[in-house]
């Protein structure tokens, strides 16, 4: 027997946030989300994307064991760009089971009726800087920071039920290439001078530049991410989230934020250190000790994830990119970085991928969303 119930006690909730931990703990490739992060996934306290938006937990029993999660989200600001009625769900994790499956999509989409929304997709986060996407190819590789891993069943379910394809996106591995980059640098100085932009953070601590430019970043990164699949303008409270989280991973040699001469964020660049095998081993958990693990992979990493890059509308076409790639290609070259992986990127989306195209490259994973209309 096949028992949904919705998260709504403590109880729930930690079950919730651990269970993805227990059906992936013989898999070495998936990287558990920091505990804390899922344990406020329904706080609007600490999770602002919740503001103006709706959002449930469901938990999934049978023969009362617990076999199944998943997570529904209305994004208003999205349904109201785009004059859809569309359902997100997010956070599928369960067993390999056809009943499991059916009644996990059927709770979000019973949910999603009862606000009048007519399509269900997904796997899709809160916004662009959310988890997004199912595993479809390279279930062989260890999964990022910034996204899931998923059994290949997971693929074989969705298209059992009856869902389309809908955005697609490809990983890659870069090759850190060793040619001395003393002439490169050269170069984007004075291009730096021809477009009249500073490096700040060159100037500044990281947590400065967040109080001063924190606005300006976000500006310029809607405006560069505008056109992307299902991408909702991360506004007014929601970027505490964002910005408290690059605040607390970055490490600025291996990113790039330019501000032009009127003060404002022109283009910007985030390569994150990789903080994967310090989540496995402490198993999301940050405290008491995993947090020891991850700062020391931020200070002195071995592996980068790439995680943001965008160039306001008017810097396109300037040459403003190599600015960024030059910069924190020489510090991952002078401090012996082994491994670049890049995160998430639309498979059409060749502008963004001709931004990081500073090195050959091989695809190594491949994830999709899915979409159908609700029957419920």
């Amino acid at each position: 027997m096949v028992e949904i119930k919705e998260v709504k006690t403590k109880k729930d909730l930690k079950k919730f946030a651990k269970y993805p931990v227990k059906l992936y703990k013989d898999c070495p490739y998936y990287v558990p989300s920091i505990r804390s992060d899922e344990l406020n996934t329904f706080n609007p306290k600490k999770n602002f994307n919740l503001r103006g938006n709706e959002c449930k937990g469901f938990l999934c029993y049978k023969d009362g064991k617990l076999v199944g999660r998943i997570a529904g989200l209305i994004n208003r600001k999205d349904n109201e760009l785009t004059g859809k009625k569309y359902i997100r769900f997010s956070r599928l994790d369960c067993i390999d089971d056809d009943e499991v499956f059916n009644a996990l999509i059927g709770s979000v989409e019973k949910f999603g009726k009862g606000y009048g929304m007519d399509t269900i997709h997904g796997p899709w986060g809160f916004n662009d800087t959310d988890r997004e996407g199912m595993l479809t190819y390279g279930f062989d590789k260890r999964s990022t920071y910034a996204t899931n891993y998923y059994y290949p069943y997971f693929a074989e379910h969705m298209s059992k039920m009856g869902f389309n394809d809908e955005s697609k996106w490809i990983e890659k591995r870069f090759t850190i290439p060793k040619t001395p980059y003393e002439r490169i640098v050269a170069i984007s100085e004075r291009l730096k001078k021809k477009l009249k932009v500073v490096e700040i953070l060159d100037q500044m601590p990281i947590k400065k530049v967040v109080k001063k430019y924190g606005k300006e970043f976000f500006e310029t990164m809607n405006d560069a991410y505008s056109e992307l699949d299902g991408y909702v303008p991360i506004e007014g409270e929601a970027q505490k989230n964002v910005l408290k989280q690059f605040a607390t991973i970055i490490n600025p040699r291996y990113s790039s934020i330019l501000i032009d001469e009127n003060g404002k964020v022109a283009a910007f660049g985030i390569v994150l250190p990789s903080i994967a095998d310090a989540l496995i081993k402490s198993r999301g958990r940050l405290f008491p000790t995993g947090f020891i693990g991850v700062l020391k992979s931020i200070k002195r990493p071995k592996e980068l994830e790439m995680a943001l890059i965008g160039v306001k509308s008017e810097y396109k076409n300037t040459g403003i990119n190599s600015i960024i790639i030059s910069r924190i290609m020489k510090n991952v070259i002078d401090d012996d970085i082994e491994d670049i992986e890049s995160n998430v990127m639309l498979e059409h989306n060749y502008n963004i991928q001709n931004q990081w195209k500073f090195a050959d490259s091989e695809i190594i994973k491949r994830r999709q969303t899915y979409v159908k209309e609700i029957q419920v």
